[in-house]
């Protein structure tokens, strides 16, 4: 597929680029190489291989899932205006 000059100023426009006229070949080169590229990966046999999340056989340290914070919620309840139960009330703004 070969990128046209109509194509990049296209694309430029959706991004918001402003792109010169000495830019528009190279920038069709670029992206003729990156579609090339994704063709090639296309062409790859991936039928029976399974998904992963990483290229290498590796294991995710995890923390421990423990409380850290304490409970502050009545000192910030402090300065509302109202509260409720712990709940923030605030007036009706939708009739």
């Amino acid at each position: 597929m070969a990128i046209t000059r109509k194509d990049i100023e296209h694309i430029a426009h959706l991004a918001r680029l402003e792109v010169s006229d000495a830019e528009v070949p190279a920038y069709a080169d670029k992206l003729d190489k990156i579609i090339g590229f994704i063709d090639t990966l296309e062409q790859a046999e991936t039928a029976g291989l399974q998904p992963m999340a990483h290229p290498l056989q590796m294991s995710q340290r995890l923390r421990e899932d423990a409380v850290t914070a304490t409970d502050q919620r009545d000192h910030y309840q402090q300065n509302a205006a109202e509260t409720t139960d712990g709940l923030y009330i605030v007036p009706r703004v939708v009739e």
